[in-house]
């Protein structure tokens, strides 16, 4: 095919290609959301102060390699941003995951019996002592207290523009999946409904409802996994 021809075609094939547009959702410029996610994170960090010495040494005694794992992340309006967790799995578990059966249904990745998680990363997963880094994540803004959990880029690069619409909030720490199902729910648009749900439900009344609610789900050893 002449250079000319291939060139149109590739254009045309550019501008075939669905364009996500996102609508503004109010929570975005809520200042007394914004207020909460700042006292939180604040109060959320200085548990995190308290928990890090005898959390380092466990993960340290347990598994070789850093105390800390991050991951880049899709956030508000699919733009990306880097979450921080306490390592809960061995140090090359990216590498490991083809590897690893994915249980789930959808553009999730689950497994109940992960081997790459180590023993106390069990622990810190059911009790979601992990989680306590991501409140530098809500001061900086790059996250909420609550809001949606935020996926991989490999998981979004296969969205649809429905499975988009998750992504017109904040990602937060907790949600209404995290409250309502947590890990029973395996299925990823069962995910996205429970989020849109909470998109359409959302009030700083209903925010402060969830994290309630999820602290009695954690304190119930209903964690991740």
């Amino acid at each position: 095919m002449p250079v000319g021809l291939l060139f149109v075609r590739n254009m045309r094939l550019l501008l075939e290609l669905p364009t996500i547009s996102y609508c503004e959702h109010p929570s975005i410029n809520s200042k007394f959301k914004r207020l909460i996610d700042i006292a939180g994170a604040l109060v959320g960090l200085g548990i995190t102060g308290l928990l890090f010495i005898p959390l380092w040494l466990a993960i340290k005694l347990d598994s070789p390699g850093p105390i800390l794992y991050s991951q880049l992340r899709c956030g508000l309006k699919g733009e990306s941003f880097r979450i921080w967790k306490f390592r809960s799995m061995v140090t090359n578990a990216d590498a490991l995951k083809q590897q690893v059966k994915n249980e789930a249904s959808g553009h999730i990745f689950k497994n109940r019996n992960d081997p790459r998680v180590t023993r106390v990363g069990q622990f810190l997963r059911r009790t979601s002592l992990d989680e306590l880094p991501q409140f530098w994540n809500v001061l900086k803004g790059e996250m909420s207290l609550v809001g949606t959990r935020p996926p991989t880029p490999d998981e979004v690069k296969n969205y649809t523009a429905y499975h988009h619409k998750r992504l017109l909030v904040r990602p937060g720490m907790t949600g209404e999946w995290q409250a309502n199902g947590r890990s029973t729910v395996e299925d990823f648009d069962a995910i996205v409904q429970m989020d849109l749900l909470y998109q359409s439900k959302w009030s700083v009344t209903y925010d402060l409802a969830l994290i309630f609610k999820t602290v009695q789900v954690v304190f119930k050893k209903q964690g991740a996994y």
